[in-house]
Order: C-alpha cells, then structure tokens, then sequence
C-alpha cells in the first residue's frame, strides 16, 4: 500500500514535467517562427507592395500565380523524384507542404536561401520512417542539383548580361569579382561528378576539419548521407537527370514568370534582358539578408535604368516578387507551425 503510494504520485510528477516541457517546446517553436515572420515583415513596404498589386489586372494576378505554383510544383518534382526512387509512395502533394515549410524558414532567416533543410529530413522521418541518413542523402542530392541549376542560369545569365551591356556599364573589375563566385557555384558539378566516381568530398572535409574531435553522431551522418548520395548517382541515372531536368523546368517557369511581371508593368524586355536581370536577382538572394532585403531592390532599379526604363519599374518588379514570397513564406511558416508536433 505504502509502496503504490510513492509510485503513484511520482508517476504525476513525470506526466507533469512531460507536460510542461511538451507545452514549453510548442510555445518556443511558435515564437521562433512568429519572430522570423516579424523580423521580415518589420522592414518591408507592405503598403506599397498593395499599390503595386493594384496595377495588375485580374488575369494577370492568376497568371503570376499559375506560374508561381508551376515552379513549386517543379521544385518538389525535383525531390520527390530522388525520393521516389528509393522510397516508393510518398505522396506528392505531401512533400508540396513540406517544400512550403522548409522555403519559409530559408527565406526569412539571414542567408543565402538555406536553412531550412533539417526540416525535410524531420518531416520525412517522422511521417514515413526514412532512415535519418537516408532522408539527408535525398536532401544532399537535391541541394546539388538546385544549385546545379542555379550555375547554369548563372553562366546563361552572365553571358547575357555581357551581351546586352549591363556588366559593362560598370568597370572590368566588377566582372573579376563575380568569378570567385562563379567558381564556388561550379562546386556542385564537380560534387556530383566526384559522387559518381566514388568520391566524397564532403566527409574528407569533415574529418579533415574535426580529425582531433570524438567522432560524433552528425559527423557518421554525414558521411553515411554522403555514400548513400554517392550510390544514388550511379544506381539511378535516369531518375538524376529527371529531377535535374525538373530543376531547370522551375528556372524557365521563373523567367517566364519574371518576364510577365516586366511586361505587365510595361517593361517589354528581350529574353536576353531578362535572363540578365533575373540573374541580378539571384546575386541579390545570394546575399546574407533575410530574403536579400534591400539587396534586391538595388538590383532590380540597376537593371530597369540600365535598360532604359525608370527605377519605378525595377521597384515595381521588386515589390511583386517580394509579394510572391512572402505569400509563399508565410504560408510556409504557417504549414511548418502546424506540422510540428512534438511527440
């Protein structure tokens, strides 16, 4: 009697505590994500993201929006095509909300549009039983060949850039300093040819920068995550090149995307116009600001006036993509703080 006495009030004590960090661990995550969301929102013209909207007319709207959805479709094609193709019967419009979540927590977080990324792999270990080194290697492969695709549009974008005038408005020096960059963007071709071949270059620079620490769970699952992204580039060739594939299909959905929005604030501009100013923007995004606030209004006004159009027109264009993401983000922010249940 005595005995299930001291039990019973010691097993409320636990279910207690269980419950209050429970609750605290909720209330932390919904903070986080409400900050992340205010920090963005705090700097940013909303009224004259509206007064730019009230230009467009209705189909126009549901143009841009179709597109919108068009590259998001895409983006998670990407993934869920290296998904599928070890992990058979993930649904699609599943991973959709996943790839909402994971894009709000990149873009309103300082960086170049990363971030997020440990969310997909919790997403899929905890609603699908992915091994958690087997979900990272699905997240490896489909962060190389995202910037695979962003390489690519790089180099198109630069050499339009040069062909249209808009490097060289400035100085040669401001060519010289985009090529340190482009040598750190050509680093995911080299990364997957190296997979390919049975190289890992990830875990070398792992044990290379921590030889002298304990081995520690991350540094084994990095290296496990590596091989396995290795084995998936040579097992799966065909299901690579279709979700590089797909990732190239969201970049040409962005130019069209960027080019309506141009035209639509009557900008009539070239395809090589456009690939140039849509690269201006990525340099913008590549910036450590959250959303490359700022950096991508700077961009967008450089470009229109060195076109010949009035710096209205690059704001115009700025305050329509920054509306789509922040559409995008805050949704995403919204999907992820209802998607995280804490067990």
């Amino acid at each position: 009697m005595n005995l299930r006495s001291e039990i019973f009030p010691t097993e409320i004590r636990r279910t207690r505590r269980e419950n209050f960090f429970r609750v605290f661990r909720v209330f932390v995550i919904y903070a986080i994500l409400a900050l992340l969301l205010w920090w963005a929102l705090r700097t940013v013209p909303l009224i004259d993201i509206w007064e730019a909207l009230r230009q467009l007319k209705l189909w126009q709207i549901g143009t841009l929006l179709g597109l919108n959805i068009l590259v998001l479709a895409a983006m998670t094609a990407r993934w869920w095509t290296i998904l599928n193709a070890e992990n058979p019967g993930i649904p699609f419009l599943k991973l959709v909300r996943y790839r909402l979540a994971v894009f709000g927590l990149s873009y309103f977080t300082p960086g170049p549009q990363v971030g997020g990324e440990p969310l997909q792999v919790i997403y899929l270990r905890r609603d699908y039983g992915v091994s958690f080194a087997r979900a990272t290697a699905a997240v490896i492969m489909d962060k190389l060949l995202e910037f695979l695709a962003n390489f690519i549009l790089l180099a198109v974008g630069l050499t339009a850039a040069v062909r249209v005038g808009l490097i060289t408005r400035g100085s040669t020096q401001a060519i010289g300093s985009l090529i340190p960059l482009a040598a750190i963007l050509l680093w995911p071709l080299i990364h997957l040819v190296s997979l390919y071949r049975g190289k890992y270059p990830l875990s070398a620079l792992v044990r290379a920068a921590f030889s002298s620490a304990k081995k520690q769970k991350w540094m084994r699952l990095v290296v496990v995550s590596e091989r396995m992204a290795g084995s998936f580039t040579r097992r799966h060739p065909r299901a690579l090149l279709a979700a590089l594939g797909f990732s190239l299909l969201a970049w040409a959905g962005m130019a069209a995307e960027y080019f309506m929005m141009a035209g639509f604030l009557q900008a009539q501009l070239t395809g090589e116009q456009t690939l140039a100013a849509l690269t201006a923007a990525l340099f913008a995004f590549l910036m450590p600001l959250p959303g490359g606030l700022g950096a991508l209004e700077a961009s967008q006004v450089y470009v229109m006036t060195a076109f010949g159009h009035t710096a209205a027109i690059g704001i115009g264009i700025s305050l329509l993509m920054r509306a789509r993401d922040i559409l995008n983000g805050g949704l995403g922010l919204l999907l992820a703080s209802r998607g995280i249940r804490v067990q």
